[in-house]
């Protein structure tokens, strides 16, 4: 399966189209005229049509750095 334009991974794109179509599911309004009533459907008809915004959450800064304090730690002691 190829990647889907705007996205890393077939993976975060799954993602992104289920967190829409639950929000379909919820209420909202679809934003963009479609044929289809079902949510999976609009929701990668919306992502298809450049609709959906998303964006990688980053790390907290500090998360990053005890992350590597303590990979340093542990090799230490394997050396």
């Amino acid at each position: 399966m190829k990647l889907v334009e705007g996205f890393d991974s077939n993976y975060r794109y799954i993602l992104v189209a289920a967190r829409r179509a639950r929000q379909l599911q919820g209420g909202a309004p679809p934003v963009i005229d479609t044929g289809s009533r079902k949510p999976c459907r609009i929701a990668q008809d919306e992502i298809k049509a450049g609709k959906v915004k998303w964006l990688i959450p980053e790390l907290p800064k500090l998360a990053v750095v005890a992350a590597t304090e303590n990979l340093n730690k542990v090799f230490a002691e394997d050396a």
